[in-house]
């Protein structure tokens, strides 16, 4: 029984997206005996040394055969097995695609892949290992659930609940090492429902992953030059709280998505197809990245580069806010 708490929070903080993973998957295995894990060559990566040792006859290791592994995920899971499999984003989003599709969206078996280091979390390596695509391309799989958790007491609660998901679910890890926590205790969590972080009336700030805590920073700032601002964590990508935004579009002057992701076909774009359908559309402004690749460099200095710092996003919407 995975346990809420402050103390546990922090821990969960220290190890990042990848500890946490693999932590949570070693207490979900203590009671769902048909949980396995499927990794391409990335079981420390992963964090699953500790369910290597404990669960050998329950780990599979296929190299460096990220659509093997998917195959084979697939194949195991139709008979019984509620299998994780975990790959770098970048790879999840492209490599694998074609079986993707045909195994887990056509097929609509319930794998849970795992996409590793999404974003800028390995930037240092170069374009090839940013994941900044991975949502517009896996959105567009019918039948596939997508979720961003915000912190790693959210990636517990993601983990948790994909676990007893019978649909196909990708989950995108982001963040480093020592994760700002958004979550110190138990909260509520529903797949495809918001969580509203923050109450405003001028601004909504819909994010997701990493963002959320750079959201919840930047409407700080706003407070200080009169702009008050709400700030919604959309861990769940599809399907979007179509009720959240709603509430949010008849109340709001402006609404800001923000992510660690192209602006091209990510949440952004997601809340745009559905502002389409609302009787009363505020104005929407995007932030996230550009359409270009960046060159290879820090975590932090990737961030900055793409207006993705709390400093930057607030002079973003101060700035749209007052020319609206």
């Amino acid at each position: 029984m995975i346990e809420y708490s402050a103390r546990n929070s922090r821990a969960w903080s220290m190890l990042g997206a990848s500890g946490t993973l693999g932590l949570a998957v070693c207490e979900l295995a203590k009671e769902d005996k048909n949980i396995a894990v499927a990794t391409s060559d990335l079981c420390f990566f992963s964090g699953f040394e500790r369910f290597k040792a404990q669960y050998p006859e329950r780990f599979y290791n296929f190299g460096i055969a990220e659509q093997n592994m998917i195959c084979a995920a697939a194949g195991m899971t139709k008979e019984g097995m509620n299998v994780f499999a975990t790959t770098y984003a970048t790879f999840a989003s492209a490599r694998v695609l074609d079986q993707v599709k045909v195994s887990m969206g056509y097929m609509g078996l319930p794998v849970k892949m795992i996409g590793l280091t999404s974003g800028f979390s390995v930037g240092i390596l170069g374009a090839t290992h940013m994941s900044l695509e991975d949502i517009a391309v896996l959105r567009s799989i019918p039948n596939m659930v997508i979720l961003s958790p915000a912190d790693c007491t959210e990636t517990m609660k993601v983990l948790e609940a994909a676990a007893r998901m019978d649909v196909p679910v990708y989950i995108r890890m982001s963040g480093k090492m020592r994760t700002p926590i958004v979550y110190k205790e138990e909260y509520s969590f529903e797949v495809g429902k918001a969580v509203q972080l923050r109450k405003g009336d001028d601004v909504a700030l819909i994010a997701t992953g990493t963002m959320v805590n750079e959201a919840l920073k930047a409407a700080e700032l706003l407070e200080e030059k009169g702009i008050c601002c709400e700030v919604q964590d959309f861990h769940t990508i599809k399907p979007l709280d179509e009720d959240a935004l709603k509430r949010m579009c008849e109340s709001k002057k402006l609404l800001v998505t923000v992510e660690e992701h192209s602006v091209i076909g990510g949440l952004g774009s997601a809340v745009a197809e559905k502002l389409t359908f609302m009787k009363k559309k505020p104005q929407q402004l995007s932030i996230g990245v550009n359409d270009y690749y960046p060159h290879a460099a820090s975590y932090e200095h990737l961030l900055q580069e793409c207006g993705l710092t709390a400093p930057q996003i607030a002079q973003k919407i101060e700035k749209v806010y007052k020319e609206r």
